[in-house]
């Protein structure tokens, strides 16, 4: 029987290489560590030769290659990176933080940035339930420690990446997010604190990736910000933080409503719904709302407009409170309704929630406000209200000047497509000019 040809560790070897180690200092290092966790080891540079010679090294050992590599090289090193398989799985990361550190990593990275963007979004994705387990893994012998204004940091860099999100756009902003989980919020999850701080992290860091899967969905780059909110979920389990993976799910159903699929819409919807935490008024809302869209996306006009109904309802006892992450208020809800209606082809309705989800919208909030304007003015043309049409793309030209998303540009597109046979009506030609104008600032 032919012997099976073993297949050369070259991630490990250039990894060794990185360090600056031999050999025999990797076996060293590999066998200091080993007492740490009940292992005596004995390794020499032989070990270390086969195990770069595709040999792989046993099952309990692979972390202290990592933590040893790891504590050299003064960054996390995942199994990928190691080209080592985890422990427990056939495929894939081992535990939540190092799916996010193989995807932040690779996102910051703008020549893996445009490949990680052609990932196909899922439509056969299982909707999964809320099944708390073990926290992810501290690092081995971990010297830093956290404590709450880690916590803290991280809640409040999230925050400042969805002000420069709503403002700026999420082509500005989501590099921001993949640098930030990176170089900081990575390492701190892999620190020594707290059994609750260590929680609170890691719910700290569920937030953060949803909010970067939900650029990347802005971004059009589906796929991605599917990918996004799996590594979210997992966060927010390993934390049992039933608020963010509720949260989470809601995202992903929102994503799925925008490709217009339906059915898993509904199913992830429902599914927010289910795992949330004993609901205040502000977060039912928020379930509802999106409920209501989905169920009107499958055709379900009384479970639509019953969930639409109930949103109301809660959002009238909420308080006033804007949170960055998740928030929801009246211009989410006239939103939602501006989405059930049309999906009814009640345009004039939705174009008059849309102008009322407008009216009360902050100003701040660019990127969320050019996407509006730019539905108003496609349902305007639709009813063949041209000259309303021209008025509300004139409002997108104001934000989407300033913003940079994929989604933003789309919108412009069909601008120009829309209103290209109606060159000769004064509102158009009117138009024209920062038409062409906007373009040569984006191109």
């Amino acid at each position: 029987m032919a012997r099976k040809q073993r297949i050369p560790n070259t991630r490990l070897a250039a990894l060794i290489a990185e360090a600056r180690w031999t050999r025999t200092q990797v076996a060293r290092q590999v066998n200091r560590l080993g007492p740490q966790v009940g292992l005596d080891l004995t390794y020499d540079r032989t070990a270390v030769a086969h195990w770069v010679a595709g040999t792989p090294p046993r099952p309990e050992v692979r972390p202290l290659i990592l933590e040893a590599l790891s504590a050299r090289l003064g960054r996390p090193v995942t199994h990928e990176e190691a080209g080592l398989r985890p422990v427990g799985k056939g495929r894939g990361p081992a535990d939540p933080v190092e799916a996010l550190i193989d995807l932040s990593r690779a996102d910051m990275d703008p020549s893996r940035r445009a490949v990680l963007a052609t990932t196909l979004f899922s439509a056969a994705i299982a909707v999964p339930a809320f099944q708390h387990t073990a926290h992810a893994s501290t690092a081995v012998a971990a010297t830093t420690r956290i404590g709450p204004a880690q916590v803290s940091a991280v809640r409040a860099m999230t925050s400042r990446i969805a002000d420069i999100l709503d403002e700026f756009g999420a082509g500005h902003a989501r590099p921001m997010a993949a640098a930030f989980l990176v170089n900081t919020v990575v390492p701190w999850l892999r620190a020594a604190g707290p059994e609750a701080v260590r929680r609170d992290m890691l719910a700290a860091a569920s937030d953060l990736t949803y909010l970067t899967g939900w650029m990347a969905m802005y971004e059009n780059a589906h796929g991605l910000g599917q990918t996004y909110y799996v590594r979210a979920l997992g966060l927010a389990e390993a934390a049992d933080d039933r608020l963010t993976y509720s949260r989470t799910l809601r995202g992903m159903s929102l994503q799925a409503s925008s490709l217009r699929h339906g059915r898993l819409a509904l199913e992830l919807a429902d599914s927010a719904a289910e795992a949330a935490p004993s609901a205040g008024p502000r977060l039912l809302a928020f379930l509802r709302g999106q409920q209501a869209h989905a169920a009107a996306l499958t055709g379900d006009r009384h479970r639509a407009h019953a969930h639409l109904h109930a949103a109301e309802t809660a959002l009238a006892r909420a308080d006033n409170r804007r949170d960055a992450i998740g928030g929801y208020d009246r211009t989410a809800y006239l939103f939602h309704v501006a989405h059930v209606l049309a999906e009814e082809s009640d345009w004039t309705g939705s174009i008059t929630a849309l102008e009322q989800s407008i009216a009360v919208q902050p100003p701040q909030e660019r990127q969320s406000r050019a996407h509006a304007y730019a539905l108003l003015a496609q349902r305007q043309y639709r009813i063949g209200h041209l000259d309303a049409a021209c008025a509300s793309w004139s409002r997108f030209l104001d934000m989407y000047a300033h913003v940079t998303s994929a989604r933003g540009d789309e919108h412009f597109a069909t601008l120009r497509s829309q209103l290209r046979p109606h060159a000769r009506v004064r509102a158009v030609r009117e138009l024209g000019a920062r038409v062409r104008e906007v373009a040569a600032a984006k191109a």
